[in-house]
C-alpha cells in the first residue's frame, strides 16, 4: 500500500512538474527583457584596499563550546598588530555566547543581533560594523595558525583581488579532506558543480572560483559593493560560491593562499544542529536559484531547465541525488522566485564579462593568458601535451613525439604532459627529466561512457578528464607557458579559448578522414553503422576544433588540401613539413646482406588500421605470394601483435617476433618491407623508417600517402592482392637499388627531423607574436 501512495504520489508531482519549470522560466525570460530595455551597467570601481590591518568576523549561533575551543588561536594571530580586530557576531544565540564573551574575551568586540540572520545576513552585519578594508571572515569552529593573516594581507597587493582563501585542513588528520581552499567550479548538465582541489604543487598565490565564507579574506568595499552575501540562499550554503561568479563577473579576482593555514572542525556548527536531509533540501534549493540568480547566457539558461525537468522527472521515481534538482528542491526555489529575480537583475547590473569568462578565469591557463601581459623571453616555454605513451616509441606516434622532443627540448623551455596506460609506464620516460624543464604523468582511466546520444566523438569522450584539464591549466600558470603544443585531433578539446597563448595542433592523421576510410573497408551493416555515427560527429566536431588553433601541423600537403577542401578558412594556418619526419643519421643505410623472400610487417597492433592491414596481408596477398615463392616467411613486428591463431597459418611462413626494443634491427635483415595499409590518414612512420633503413619497400597507396605518388620513385604501389604480391615477387628477385637509394635520400632532404624541428621553432614563435600584438587582444 506503501509503494502504490508513493507511486500515486510521484504521479502527481510529475503533472505539477512542468509548472516548477515554466513559471521561473517565463519570469527570467521576462525579467531580461525588461532589463535589456531598461537596465543598465552599475560597474563599482576598483580600488585597492589597506592591508595593513585586518578586522576578524567569526558568525557564531549557539556555539559558545567551539568559541572556548578555538578562538584564542584567533585573537593570538590578531595580536601582531594593534590595528587589528576580532569582531564576533552574535546570531541570536540562546546559549550565552554573547556574555561568555564579555566575560573572558575582553579584546574581542561582540555584535549581538536580536534574531539568527543565518550565516549570510550575520556575516553581512559583521562586514558594516568592521573597521578595516581587508574582512576576514572564519566560521567559530576553525582554528588557525599564528602567522595565518600575512598571506591573506598579502594578496590585496593585486587592486582587482576581491578575495583570498585560506588552506583548509581538518583537525582529525586521519579524515578525507573534502575542503581545501582551492576550489573549482564548472557548469555540467544545467547546473553549477563545485570541487575542492588537493594539490601539493601549488605552494604559492594561485587563483581559485570561490573564497570559502568560513575560511577567507575578502576586500569589504568590494564585498559590500556586490551586495554582501545574498539572503536568498539562507539559512546557509552556496553564499559564498555566488559571490566567487559575481566577482569574476564584475573582472576581479579570487585567490587561493596555502601559506594560510586554518584547522576546521567539518561542519562543527550545521551538521550538529541540522540533519542531513535538510542540509540536502537547502543545498537543491540554492543550486537552482545560483542559477536563476547568476546564469545569463541563453544557451545555459535552456540547459538548466531541461535538465532540470529531465532530473526531477527521474528523482520522482529514483529517488534524490545530489546530482539531480529534485522536485522539492524545485518547489522550494520557486517560493523564493521574486527575490531571485531581484538578485538576477543586480547581478546583470555589476558583471562585466559573460558565464563563460567568469568560469574560466579562475583556471590557471586562462588567468595566465587573460591577466599576464609580460612579453615572451626570448626562451619560448612551451607545454607538450601527448595522449599516448612517449617512450619507448612502439608505435608512428611516438616516433614523431620522441625525436621532436629529443630536438625541441634545447631550443625551448619544454615541458611535459604525458598520459600513461599504466603506473609502470613512469619507469620508460625516466630519460625524459634530463632535457625537459618538467615531466608529469597521468594515468588515464578508461571512459565507461559509450555516449550514443552525444554529439562528441567516441575518441575525444575517451580522453577527456578533469584532472587532465587541471594539470594543464596548473602548468600553463605555474611554468608561465607561451606555446601549447597538442598532439592528435582527440586531444583538441584542450585548446582552450586563449587570446596570448599561442595552441599549436599536430593532426597524426586526419581523424574523420580515417573513420572514412574504414567506414569503407568495413564488413557488415553494424560496422558500417557504428563508423558512420562516429564520421558524421567526427567531421563537424573536428573542423570546428581545427578553427579554434593558430597552427595545425599536418604530415603532408595532401592532409593540408584534404581539410582545405572542407573550410577554406583553415589553409592559412595549416603547416607541413615541421612535425613529420625521423632522425635519419640514427637509421644504418643498408641493401646488401638481406635474407632472401623474408618480408617485413611493423605496426603497433593496437592500432585499428594496422590490424586490418596485417588481416587483409595474411589472408589476400601472402597466399599468392607462397603460390610463387613457396619458402617466403613474413616477419611481424611491433607492441600488441595479435595471437598466432587469430591469423591464417599458411603453413608456418607466419613468425610474429612482437615488441622489439630497437626497431631499427628489425630492418637490417628482410629482404622486402611490406605497408599494406586500407584506411587511415597521416604519414606511416614505418615507411620512413624503411626508406632511411635500405629496405625495398611495397605499399598500397593509402599506405604510401604523403611520400610516394609515382610508383617505383621510392617505393613500390599496389593495392589489388595479386597485384602487390607480384611487386614483393619481383623485388625478391630483382632489389631495386636504385629506387632505395632515391628513398634514403627523400628522407634526408624532406623529412629529417633535426632541420624540420628548426621550423617549429619558427613556427611557434610567429604564432605567439600574431597573437601578442595589442592589437588582436579582444576586449
Amino acid at each position: 500500500m506503501i509503494r502504490v501512495v508513493r507511486f500515486l504520489r510521484a504521479l502527481l508531482l510529475l503533472v505539477a512538474l512542468p509548472f516548477l519549470i515554466l513559471i521561473p522560466a517565463i519570469a527570467l525570460f521576462l525579467a531580461d527583457l525588461v532589463w535589456a530595455i531598461a537596465g543598465r551597467r552599475r560597474l563599482p570601481v576598483d580600488t585597492a584596499a589597506d592591508r595593513t590591518a585586518a578586522t576578524i568576523v567569526i558568525p557564531n549561533w549557539n556555539g559558545r563550546d567551539l568559541l572556548e575551543k578555538y578562538l584564542p588561536s584567533v585573537v593570538e594571530a590578531a595580536s601582531g598588530n594593534p590595528r587589528n580586530e576580532v569582531l564576533v557576531v552574535d546570531n541570536g544565540s540562546t546559549d550565552g555566547s554573547a556574555d561568555f564573551l564579555r566575560q573572558n574575551f575582553a579584546g574581542v568586540r561582540v555584535l549581538a543581533l536580536d534574531k539568527n540572520l543565518g550565516f549570510g545576513g550575520g556575516s553581512n552585519a559583521g562586514f558594516r560594523a568592521a573597521k578595516n578594508d581587508v574582512v576576514v571572515l572564519l566560521n567559530s569552529d576553525m582554528r588557525v595558525a599564528p602567522d595565518f593573516l600575512a598571506p591573506l594581507l598579502a594578496a590585496f597587493e593585486d587592486p582587482q583581488a576581491f578575495a583570498a582563501s585560506c588552506q583548509i585542513l581538518f583537525t582529525d588528520p586521519a579524515k578525507l579532506r573534502e575542503e581545501t581552499g582551492l576550489t573549482q567550479a564548472w557548469w555540467q548538465d544545467g547546473a553549477i558543480r563545485v570541487r575542492h582541489r588537493l594539490d601539493d604543487s601549488i605552494t604559492g598565490r594561485f587563483p581559485c572560483f570561490y573564497a570559502g565564507g568560513g575560511s577567507s579574506a575578502f576586500d569589504r568595499r568590494k564585498f559590500l559593493a556586490l551586495g554582501g552575501f545574498d539572503e536568498i540562499y539562507r539559512p546557509f550554503y552556496g553564499e559564498d560560491t555566488d559571490l566567487g561568479m559575481m566577482a569574476w563577473k564584475r573582472g576581479w579576482k579570487v585567490f587561493y593562499e596555502p601559506a594560510s593555514l586554518v584547522w576546521h572542525e567539518h561542519r562543527g556548527t550545521i551538521g550538529r544542529k541540522f540533519s542531513p536531509a535538510y542540509i540536502d533540501g537547502v543545498l537543491q534549493k540554492n543550486f537552482v536559484l545560483f542559477a536563476w540568480k547568476n546564469i545569463h547566457e541563453p544557451a545555459r539558461l535552456v540547459s538548466h531547465f531541461l535538465h532540470a525537468w529531465g532530473g526531477a522527472s527521474i528523482s520522482l521515481f529514483a529517488g534524490d541525488s545530489r546530482e539531480r534538482v529534485s522536485t522539492a528542491g524545485l518547489a522550494r526555489a520557486l517560493l523564493q522566485l521574486p527575490g531571485a529575480l531581484r538578485s538576477r537583475w543586480r547581478a546583470r547590473s555589476l558583471a562585466s564579462v559573460s558565464d563563460s569568462e567568469a568560469f574560466r578565469r579562475p583556471l590557471g591557463g586562462y588567468f595566465r593568458d587573460r591577466f599576464d601581459a609580460s612579453p615572451a623571453p626570448e626562451k619560448l616555454r612551451v607545454l607538450f601535451l601527448s595522449p599516448y605513451p612517449i617512450l619507448p616509441p612502439i608505435h608512428g606516434g611516438a616516433v614523431f613525439m620522441s625525436q621532436t622532443v629529443r630536438e625541441l627540448a634545447p631550443l625551448v623551455d619544454l615541458h611535459l604532459i604525458v598520459l600513461l596506460d599504466s603506473e609502470a609506464q613512469r619507469e620508460d620516460h625516466a630519460g625524459l627529466h634530463e632535457n625537459c624543464a618538467s615531466v608529469e604523468h597521468l594515468v588515464r582511466v578508461s571512459s565507461d561512457d559509450h555516449g550514443w546520444g552525444s554529439a562528441r566523438p567516441h575518441a575525444v569522450r575517451e580522453f577527456f578528464n578533469r584532472d587532465l584539464e587541471w594539470l594543464i591549466h596548473r602548468q600553463i600558470l605555474l611554468h608561465e607557458i607561451d606555446v601549447l603544443q597538442i598532439e592528435y585531433a582527440n586531444m583538441g578539446q584542450y585548446a582552450l579559448d586563449f587570446r596570448r597563448i599561442a595552441a599549436c595542433l599536430f593532426e597524426h592523421d586526419v581523424y574523420f578522414q580515417t573513420v572514412g576510410r574504414q567506414r569503407n573497408q568495413a564488413s557488415g551493416w553494424l560496422r558500417k553503422a557504428r563508423f558512420s555515427l562516429e564520421y558524421l560527429r567526427a567531421m563537424p566536431w573536428e573542423l570546428k576544433m581545427l578553427r579554434q588553433m593558430d597552427r595545425v601541423q599536418v604530415c603532408t600537403v595532401d592532409n593540408g588540401e584534404y581539410l582545405s577542401s572542407f573550410d577554406r578558412s583553415l589553409a592559412p594556418k595549416i603547416l607541413p613539413g615541421v612535425r613529420a619526419g625521423i632522425d635519419t643519421s640514427r637509421y644504418d643505410f643498408a641493401v646488401n646482406g638481406r635474407t632472401p623472400e623474408t618480408m617485413l610487417f611493423v605496426g603497433s597492433f593496437r592500432h585499428l588500421p594496422n590490424q586490418e592491414a596485417l588481416m587483409w596481408l595474411t589472408s589476400s596477398v601472402l597466399p599468392a605470394v607462397l603460390q610463387k615463392r613457396p619458402g617466403a616467411r613474413l616477419l611481424i613486428v611491433g607492441s600488441d601483435p595479435p595471437p598466432p591463431h587469430v591469423l591464417p597459418s599458411q603453413g608456418g611462413a607466419i613468425e610474429i617476433r612482437g615488441f622489439v626494443p630497437d626497431v631499427r634491427d628489425a630492418f637490417r635483415e628482410p629482404a622486402v618491407f611490406v605497408c599494406p595499409i586500407l584506411a587511415g590518414s597521416g604519414v606511416r612512420v614505418k615507411l620512413l623508417e624503411a626508406f632511411a633503413s635500405g629496405i625495398p619497400c611495397v605499399s598500397t597507396r593509402i599506405g604510401a600517402e604523403g611520400l610516394a605518388r609515382t610508383p617505383g620513385e621510392f617505393c613500390r604501389l599496389a593495392d589489388d592482392p595479386e597485384a602487390f604480391a607480384n611487386e614483393i615477387i619481383d623485388l625478391f628477385d630483382r632489389p631495386d637499388v636504385e629506387m632505395v637509394t632515391r628513398a634514403r635520400r627523400e628522407v634526408e632532404e624532406n623529412w629529417d627531423m633535426r632541420a624540420i624541428t628548426v621550423k617549429l621553432l619558427e613556427s611557434y614563435r610567429a604564432a605567439y607574436e600574431a597573437k601578442s600584438r595589442p592589437a588582436t587582444i579582444r576586449p
